[in-house]
């Protein structure tokens, strides 16, 4: 074969960003269709599809195709974070009661510290355990979004699963900070037994929440004075695109939460508006919603290692564990002190058991910045706890991603809140 020829057939294998999204997308929504026989959510199938494409099995998705489509991972957590937030009307979640509230420092801080007890057992290495039990409260709004809307669940659980998962992340993010500045104060300690003041550690997650707030605020605001002009679905879709992807785009620009201050945009618009309003612009997303959950989760799933699962180990089935009796008992727990209605009290803790993006952010931000307190203390034992943790909540990852959604669901439909289903 000659040179030409041979040149000719890597060109034609070639298969271009688009096209090669196109085609997963149509695949992935029949996988989505077809393990809804086996009646697990539709994001199971849309992952499924991702993972084979991915690095892990034919490689179709690399590093750099995925890095080239990570701005629709950003649109769709936009997307999602406002949609969360159009949920949380403050009128009902008051009838809910302050229960929301104690559920959500309840399992926030319960999984925190039962993952930090209980690898500190484990390991006797008070860094490493405080760093983990950081990425425990973080979760995937995502999932538990995509099966609320995927099975039309209606009812107080539903919006406590909202409400929850809406508002735990930016905790999680409070307690990342404290936690990550502790551990690398430990370490430094360890090195040279000189401590670094702490504060200005400290003071980066409260200016990204405070930030993330503001601008949140300020957006929302701003839309709700916008769009109560218009009438046309059209103009009203129109609108809504452009506002999440402006805050979004001024998140990354400005490293805040993305999913904090898209959420504001929505708790903002969904408190200051009518009902019909508000119906006006959420229908015509329950049609946008399911296309861009299709490309977040096979993309979600392209970023999933299988290489990673053997990484595993004690560390990760005891994180796993911890975790998830730290979430689902915090959770039983703090609607027990809020007095919360018996379903959530039952129920809540196991809609929230999803984690992905947060979480792995985390883990990346740890990996960066304990390579460089190798790099300045010669601290090898920062870059172990720095590759552990990469390692090993990306692996515990693929686990949360595919039994959170069909716990979820299973809460959900013993809950009642699924329609055609009674309650337990």
């Amino acid at each position: 074969m000659t040179a030409l020829a041979m040149t000719t057939n890597l060109s034609f294998l070639h298969i271009s960003d688009l096209t090669l999204l196109g085609a997963a997308m149509i695949v992935a929504f029949y996988a989505g269709k077809a393990v809804r026989f086996a009646k697990l959510p539709s994001l199971i199938g849309y992952m499924i599809v991702g993972v084979i494409l991915g690095p892990s099995v034919l490689h179709l998705f690399d590093d750099s195709s995925m890095e080239r489509l990570s701005f629709i991972t950003q649109i769709a957590l936009g997307f999602v974070a406002f949609s969360i937030g159009s949920e949380l009307n403050l009128s009902s979640l008051k009838r809910l009661g302050t229960g929301i509230i104690s559920i959500i420092f309840a399992e926030s801080f319960g999984a925190f510290f039962i993952v930090v007890i209980a690898l500190y057992l484990l390991t006797r290495d008070l860094p490493m355990s405080l760093i983990f039990g950081s990425m425990a409260p973080a979760s995937a709004p995502a999932g538990t979004v995509a099966v609320i809307q995927e099975y039309r669940a209606k009812g107080n659980l539903t919006k406590a699963l909202y409400a929850v998962v809406g508002f735990d992340d930016g905790l999680a993010i409070i307690i990342f900070g404290f936690a990550a500045a502790l551990a690398k104060r430990l370490l430094i300690m360890e090195a040279s037994g000189v401590s670094e003041g702490i504060l200005a550690t400290l003071l980066d997650p409260a200016r990204e929440i405070g930030l993330s707030l503001i601008v949140g605020g300020s957006i929302g605001l701003l839309f709700y004075h916008l769009v109560r002009r218009l009438q046309s679905t059209r103009d009203i879709l129109i609108l809504v695109f452009g506002f999440i992807l402006v805050s979004t785009g001024l998140s990354i620009r400005w490293h805040l939460s993305l999913i904090l201050t898209n959420m504001v945009v929505g708790l903002v618009f969904a408190n200051t508006r009518h009902e019909s309003l508000l119906h006006r612009v959420t229908n015509p997303l329950l049609d946008v919603m399911p296309l861009l959950f299709v490309l977040f989760f096979c993309l979600a799933g392209a970023h999933l290692m299988l290489s990673s699962l053997p990484a595993l180990g004690v560390i990760g089935v005891v994180y796993i564990l911890g975790r998830s009796a730290g979430l689902i008992g915090g959770a039983r727990i703090g609607a027990a002190f809020g007095h919360m209605e018996d379903k959530i009290k039952k129920y809540v803790g196991l809609g929230i058991l999803s984690q992905a993006g947060v979480a792995i952010g985390l883990s990346l931000i740890v990996k960066h910045e304990f390579t460089l307190l190798d790099a300045k203390y010669n601290l090898p034992h920062a870059l172990e706890i720095g590759s552990s943790v990469l390692a090993t909540i990306t692996a515990t990852c693929i686990f949360f991603e595919i039994i959170g959604p069909i716990l979820t669901k299973i809460a959900l439909k013993k809950a009642g809140e699924i329609p055609g289903t009674e309650q337990n």
